[in-house]
This record gives structure tokens, sequence and C-alpha cells, in this order.
């Protein structure tokens, strides 16, 4: 198989590039090195790596040629940042996406799956989210997001390029910058706590989420490949299992042997009160569930 990841270089999309290295395919690197860096990758004969931006589509399609999958990982995945530049984040976000499913149709390539997120639901206040429900936006990032989960369908469902749409929730592991306002909490609570410092809550610390560790995302990505009765569908990719921050920095204190109370803040605009998923629709079509529970998954990444 030849396959294209869009933000490649990235956390996630650097991980799925090892395991399609791992099993042997060959693999195209498209990334604007804007949060990704070349240290994610390996230096394997069997990858190339472009530097190019998904809102260019002529050098997308350019390296499109004899591509037969897609996983599409590249964009703007700071929250805060879209609520400021909503415009440019779109362009980002949505037609970006755009660009990578018309250039998909025109290279002839077989399936596209999406990285899309959890924020589509937004405080929709039903829990487990599940993929039937009615999302309720809140940031112009899950606005994108959503729209981009559409585009996926029509491209199916009018040009009969396979799609797939992955709903992240709390994607964890190593490669995860903490220096980044992209990154996930777990990774900078990892570093508050690594150099003794206090970390950070925004809100009560009672918000709750589905934290999933990196491998298993990569293999929810393989499943959508290599599944037909997941073509055209939208799976959440999580757990199952819900969090509380507090719960959480608890447990991160405990596996480091440390005491640490949180420096509780204002919660910030666009953040979800709470989240965590159904997987069944996952594990019926996808055939595909988390294997990695919290705690293992701290370990792992305490140990890199």
């Amino acid at each position: 198989m030849k396959a294209l990841v869009t933000g490649g270089a990235g956390f996630i999309g650097s991980h799925i590039v090892d395991r399609l290295l791992d099993d042997g395919h060959e693999v195209t690197v498209f990334d604007d090195f804007s949060t990704g860096k070349n240290e994610n990758l390996p230096d394997h004969d069997r990858l190339v790596v472009i530097e190019g931006d998904i809102r260019d589509y002529d050098a997308l399609l350019n390296n499109m040629v004899g591509v037969e999958h897609v996983f599409h990982q590249a964009a703007i995945a700071s929250v805060p940042k879209t609520i400021d530049d909503p415009i440019g984040s779109n362009a980002v976000n949505y037609q970006g996406t755009l660009h990578v499913l018309e250039a998909a149709r025109n290279s002839g390539v077989q399936k596209v799956v999406f990285a899309s997120s959890a924020a589509v639901y937004g405080d929709e206040p039903t829990l487990p989210k599940v993929e039937t429900m009615l999302p309720v936006t809140l940031s112009p990032y899950a606005v994108d997001k959503l729209a981009s989960e559409h585009a996926c369908r029509i491209y199916h469902q009018l040009y009969g390029l396979e799609t797939v749409c992955l709903r992240y929730f709390n994607v964890f592991g190593p490669r995860q910058d903490p220096s980044s306002p992209y990154s996930g909490v777990i990774s900078i609570f990892a570093d508050r706590l690594d150099q003794g410092l206090t970390p950070t809550v925004y809100g009560d610390g009672e918000q709750t989420r589905d934290y999933i560790f990196v491998s298993d995302v990569v293999e929810a990505n393989m499943k959508a490949i290599a599944n037909s009765a997941a073509t055209g569908e939208v799976f959440n990719i999580a757990t199952g299992n819900k969090t509380t921050l507090n719960q959480l920095l608890k447990t991160m204190c405990d596996l480091k042997g440390v005491d640490v109370a949180a420096d509780y803040q204002q919660m910030r605009q666009g953040d979800i009160k709470d989240s965590y998923a159904n997987v069944d629709k996952a594990a019926a079509l996808l055939e595909w569930k988390a294997d990695i529970e919290l705690n293992q998954g701290l370990q792992n990444l305490f140990q890199q």
C-alpha cells in the first residue's frame, strides 16, 4: 500500500507513519512543520517527507499520484487559536480538508480517513456521547471539524470516494509537546510535575474527559482502512470511560510519587464541561476497541 499522511510529522500523525512503515507500506508525509517536527519521523527508505501546506491544492494533488489511502491528520488543533482567528483557522481546518478530498478524488485515491474530534458534540448534555446525537458546537474549531465530516460524507455519496471520520476524544502519549498550545492536558500536567511546578486547572476540576492512548488511535485508523463496513461512517474513538481532571491529576501525582495541588483558574471560553463516549458503533463496524486503560497509558508515557 502507498499512503499519504497529512500532518504526519505531528503527534498522532507520526505514530500513524511508524505503524504504516512497520507494516511494510510506502509512506508520504505532507506537513508544513508549523507544529510537526522532523525528529518525530524516522530515517527510512520507504518514507518520503514533503514540506507542504494543505491550503495549497496543487501541491496536494501533485503528491497524491499513486497514493491509495490518505490519513488526514493536519489541522490547527488549538481551540483558543480558532476563536482568535476563525477565518484563518477555517482556511486550514475546513477548506484544507476540501483540498485533501478533491485532490484524493482527482488522484484515484481509494479511501480517506479524516481525524475529526469529540469537540463537535459541544455541551450537548446527553452522556455518553453517541454518534447519532445532534452536535452543539462551541468553537470555530468544532464547526470546522463538523463541516469537514459533512464534506467527507458528500464526497462519498456524490463521487464515490471512500471516507471514514474518526472523532478523537482526548488522545495522549509520547511526542505530545507540552510547550505547544495544541497540546493535551496530560502532557502539560506531566511537564509541570517534572519541573516541580503547580499545574493549572481551568474550572473546578470536576469536568470529565475520555482519555485514549495514541497507539489505540493508530489502530483505529488501520481498522478504518481495512473494514469496508466503516466506509461513509463516523466513529467515536475513545475508551468509553470518564475521568475528572482532579482524578487525573491525583493519578499522575501517585504514579510520579509527588503531592501537588492544582492552581484553579476560571474556565476558558469554548471549553466543554463533560465528555465521554459511547463506543458501541466502533466495536460493531470498525471491529475496534481501546486496549490500554488510563493508568497503563500513563505508565507507558512516563517510561519514555
